[in-house]
């Protein structure tokens, strides 16, 4: 990676960071809404002007693309051998990257959200890269400002961004052939997508999902999962199954997002309460695990001089305490940009890029094998 490119993940995370980025859980206050809500009424966009998802160019992410970011892999990194035995499709989506008030919905053709994008794609969808075969739709996905309200505008942005998600995945699926195991990822905004996307399809492709890495995004056992026909990831080696995790280092303030989400409601109406939210842990793969920073394999750690991130293990370990991952051990300095609450928000992937992958290739083992 060079040195430009890598400058420029630091500062969309020190925009992500400045801005507030868990107020999509309704942090901030009325300087910050009155700042970065978007101004007037959201408008439909005219018939025709969405992606089309029939060109690559319309993924960021996609087996056509050449200059793919899905595939960079960072310095420490050496695959293990052999690679799974069939080939694997990964589906990831990726977070908020449009920051500016001027409307609900990110334009397709604006640079800097394109950019930062690709970004994210490169730093979060590259550990599942390195086996499978990734697709990350560029998408109109709904403003930052559009999660700090809860009102019809926000909603009919966030409804305008998932149905550019639902029909990548309809162009996505059919493409890939029967019998062949599939990955869905995302982080964030992308999560929550996903969420939905798994409570319309998660029976239809039960039997063909890998995993589904529900990241950044609070999930519930009982009011989410079973609109989606899919367990909880108890074990290492299960697939078919579901991780989330949200990472806080100590002390950890997580109320931020407990008061906006416990007592909201699931597809089906159930309540959604903080003793059914779900953390796989993503060093052990399993359900409210706990694993001392040796058995980390790599965290992504820029270079001091930002030119370059490299993997550094046994740096940081993980227990999932009360539906949230509390990090522990000699935490490198990954970033200035660890959010209110001791919230690593920013890094749920970075802390665990290698034991993600890690875990993407096992759980793949395990379903070839079933």
């Amino acid at each position: 990676m060079c040195a430009r490119r890598f400058l420029v993940i630091v500062t969309i995370l020190t925009l992500l960071a400045v801005a507030g980025a868990f107020a999509m859980f309704q942090f901030g206050g009325e300087l910050l809404k009155r700042q970065m809500v978007p101004q007037g009424q959201f408008e439909s966009p005219r018939p025709g002007s969405g992606p089309d998802y029939a060109l690559p160019d319309d993924w960021i992410a996609h087996p056509e693309l050449s200059g793919d970011p899905s595939q960079w892999r960072p310095s420490g990194f050496s695959p293990p051998d052999p690679a799974p035995e069939q080939r694997v499709s990964a589906f990831f989506i990726h977070p908020t990257t449009y920051l500016r008030p001027d409307r609900w919905n990110a334009p397709l053709d604006d640079p800097q959200s394109r950019r930062t994008a690709e970004l994210f794609v490169q730093s979060q969808a590259s550990t599942f890269g390195q086996f499978a075969q990734v697709w990350a739709p560029r998408y109109r996905q709904a403003a930052y400002g559009a999660f700090l309200l809860d009102g019809r505008d926000s909603s009919q942005a966030l409804d305008l961004a998932y149905s550019d998600i639902e029909a990548a995945f309809e162009e996505f699926l059919p493409t890939i052939p029967d019998g062949q195991p599939i990955i869905l990822a995302g982080h964030s905004q992308g999560s929550l997508h996903l969420i939905r996307l798994l409570s319309s399809y998660g029976p239809e492709i039960r039997d063909r999902l890998v995993a589904a890495y529900v990241v950044g995004w609070p999930v519930s056992v009982a009011a989410d999962l079973p609109a989606m026909g899919l367990a909880p990831c108890e074990r290492a080696d299960q697939s078919g199954c579901v991780l989330s995790w949200q990472s806080f280092g100590e002390p950890g303030n997580p109320s931020i997002v407990l008061d906006a989400w416990v007592g909201t409601r699931g597809p089906f109406g159930l309540e959604r309460a903080r003793e059914h939210m779900l953390c796989v842990n993503p060093i052990t793969g399993t359900r409210g695990g706990a694993a001392l920073p040796q058995a980390n394999r790599g965290t992504l750690v820029p270079s001091t001089d930002m030119t370059s991130a490299g993997l550094e293990p046994g740096r940081v370990g993980a227990r999932c305490d009360n539906g949230f991952l509390t990090i522990g051990g000699e935490i490198p300095d990954i970033g200035p940009f660890v959010l209110p609450g001791n919230n690593y928000h920013v890094y749920d992937y970075a802390l665990f890029w290698r034991p993600v992958h890690d875990d993407a290739r096992r759980r793949t083992e395990a379903w070839l094998k079933r």
